[in-house]
């Protein structure tokens, strides 16, 4: 519509040029040598007009045949780029799916036309990991280091091909290079988890803030990986350094208040301190927040002289700030028994065994087995009965990361190194029953990664699980559970109890009145 506008304005506009003409009559006079023009200045100027416009017409044959080799050089390299990308775009297709054959063929076909073109590299690259030829592909990423816009990329390929090879100083070495150039994400995630692995708490932290000015990560996630980091680095120093150790500790449990290991650290360092009181409402609000057992262990041994009363009264104080929860009544139970008040303990727990709706976890299994055995002796036929009982329980919350049980929280996963990678979570219920023990196996250094498979524990189940209002059927004689054992962050057995003896009339000690368990 303006085009039409505009053309009709320039008519127009024409139109009123012509007719001025018209009215102004006037004689265009040319003499040359013996020869004389004499027409009229309408004419002259429509002579004038057309001698420019076949001069013009003229300048422009001329121009296009002087011109001609060069447009055609330049249409022959037009064809060739562009055959040249749609093999780099087939390419890239076909690599992206898997299509070794094809991705070889439109990689060839883009060199002939591109040479070596960036995309091309990228290709070439690519293609080599798909055939497995590892010397080509770093061969390509090599080639892409020599050029600014694709020194990053190339970095990057020889990073992954340097984890791939199991060699952890050249990716290193390759990130740190990157990382020097711009802070990407890869590349502080690489630098993090080597920091991490070796211990090297203030250079992660250094990366972690260098992630969050750049707005690699958000902030809150940049404060949760901060607190660990504190947590992590205060752990390591508290016995030569216990002051800036606390400092460190309080300042990750206020970064991360559902952070318990924080929070534990912190509380007993103000206790060895001698703040006895900052240490309590410190663990007592993290405890109303999310009851744990690392805080009531913390929280019921806080002052290492006390005696049993005195910490079955804490215990007491600490159940009653979360009732009806678990563990609450396990740490009550546990310092009851520590304090000889049998029916104390037997009546912590009973909520969570006669009528509840789910059935007795492993944990209280075996506290109740620890109680019949202190109460009534090894031998009983209960304490035989719970601790069969508890190699078919359900399973008890535990720090896990990566298919890993650990005994205590740790900052990174000892698989892949991951940061915040252990959770308080239940493991997994057995899925078969092909071995004869409950362990769990770290995963091979060949499959170590983010893709790591999770590893299932499983256990031997020769029958189904017996109801738990009646006594197993009789068997052999009972062994010792296992205990977990402290080791770090590696693996420790799951408690494996002997196979499920029943109840032995001949070995109780029916001379006194049991109450109801």
């Amino acid at each position: 519509m303006i085009r039409l506008i505009l053309f009709l304005v320039i008519l127009g506009l024409l139109g009123l040029g012509f007719s001025w003409i018209a009215d102004r009559p006037g004689e265009i006079v040319l003499t040359w040598q013996d020869m004389q023009i004499e027409t009229s200045a309408a004419v002259g100027l429509a002579v004038v007009a057309c001698v420019a416009i076949a001069a013009i017409i003229l300048w422009s044959i001329l121009r296009f045949i002087f011109r001609l080799p060069s447009l055609l050089s330049l249409s022959v390299r037009a064809r060739r780029r562009n055959k040249g990308y749609d093999a780099l775009s087939r390419g890239m297709i076909a690599a992206a799916g898997g299509d070794r054959r094809y991705a070889l063929q439109a990689t060839r076909e883009a060199e002939k036309y591109l040479g070596e073109d960036p995309l091309t590299l990228l290709l070439r690259a690519q293609s080599a990991q798909l055939e497995g030829d590892r010397h080509l592909a770093e061969t390509s990423f090599s080639r892409m280091m020599e050029r600014p816009e694709t020194r990053l990329l190339g970095l990057r390929g020889l990073h992954a091909e340097a984890m791939r090879r199991g060699e952890d100083e050249a990716a290193h070495a390759y990130a740190a290079q990157a990382h020097r150039i711009a802070p990407l994400g890869w590349a502080t995630d690489a630098l993090l988890v080597w920091h991490v692995r070796r211990g090297e708490w203030a250079d992660a932290l250094d990366i972690v803030d260098t992630n969050r000015t750049q707005k690699i990560i958000a902030r809150a996630e940049a404060d949760r990986q901060r607190a660990i980091l504190l947590t992590a680095q205060a752990r390591d120093i508290q016995e030569r350094d216990p002051e800036e150790a606390l400092k460190q500790a309080r300042e990750a449990s206020k970064l991360a208040p559902d952070l318990v290991p924080a929070t534990d650290l912190a509380a007993q360092l103000l206790a060895r301190r001698g703040d006895m009181r900052k240490a309590t409402r410190l663990l007592e609000a993290a405890w109303r927040a999310s009851p744990h057992p690392d805080l009531a262990i913390t929280y019921v041994r806080l002052r290492p002289g006390d005696a049993a009363k005195e910490r079955l009264a804490r215990a007491q104080n600490l159940a009653a700030m979360a009732p009806g929860d678990l563990e609450g009544a396990l740490i009550k139970s546990r310092t009851a028994l520590e304090a000889r008040d049998f029916d104390l303990a037997r009546a912590a727990l009973a909520p969570f065994i006669a009528g509840a709706q789910t059935p007795p976890t492993r944990r209280i299994c075996l506290a109740m087995a620890d109680l019949e055995e202190t109460q009534y002796g090894g031998q009983s036929g209960p304490a035989r009965e719970w601790l069969a009982r508890a190699a078919r329980a359900p399973r008890d919350p535990a720090w896990i990361a990566d298919g890993i049980v650990s005994d205590r929280w740790e900052p990174a996963s000892p698989v892949t190194g991951k940061l915040d990678a252990f959770r308080w979570i239940v493991p997994q219920d057995r899925l078969s029953a092909p071995q004869d023990t409950l362990v769990a196996t770290p995963a091979p250094d060949n499959l170590a990664g983010p893709e790591a498979p999770v590893l299932i524990e499983t256990k031997a189940l020769e029958e189904p699980e017996a109801p738990h209002d009646r006594a197993p059927d009789p068997a052999p004689a009972p062994k010792p559970p296992a205990r977990p054992v402290f080791t770090g962050s590696a693996l420790y057995p799951m408690p494996i109890s002997p196979d499920d003896p029943g109840p032995d009339a001949a070995e109780d000690k029916p001379t006194e009145e049991r109450p109801i368990r």
